[in-house]
């Protein structure tokens, strides 16, 4: 799959969240990066400050990201299906750590 069409599956991923959270998301870009970190095993990234760790404080910082690996993904997925619906589940893990929601809570939830 092309790196274009991989990004257009991040935008229609994001499309899906609702307009209320994505309104409450503040200084934070997502990004599409081919690979990870070396070493390192994973779909997605959220580096930064969660929204919940945010005090006073918080000024003149550069954005927070959410980095969406795509070798990664589409190494798990045998189907364009397959990856639609691991971006889906990628895009909002990495949001919801923007909402200081941790990993335990998340598998709780359904959202591994």
């Amino acid at each position: 799959m092309s790196r274009e069409r991989f990004e257009e599956l991040v935008g229609e991923a994001l499309d899906e969240v609702p307009e209320e959270l994505l309104g409450l998301m503040s200084n934070v870009v997502i990004l599409v990066e081919d690979d990870p970190p070396p070493g390192e095993h994973l779909l997605g990234l959220y580096e930064g400050h969660a929204l919940t760790e945010r005090g006073w404080d918080y000024s003149g910082v550069l954005p927070d990201r959410i980095l969406i690996y795509r070798r990664p993904i589409l190494r798990i997925c045998d189907t364009e299906e397959d990856v639609v619906e691991e971006v889906a589940v990628t895009v909002v893990h990495e949001i919801a750590h923007h909402f200081g929601i941790d990993d335990e809570r998340l598998h709780a939830l359904g959202w591994g």
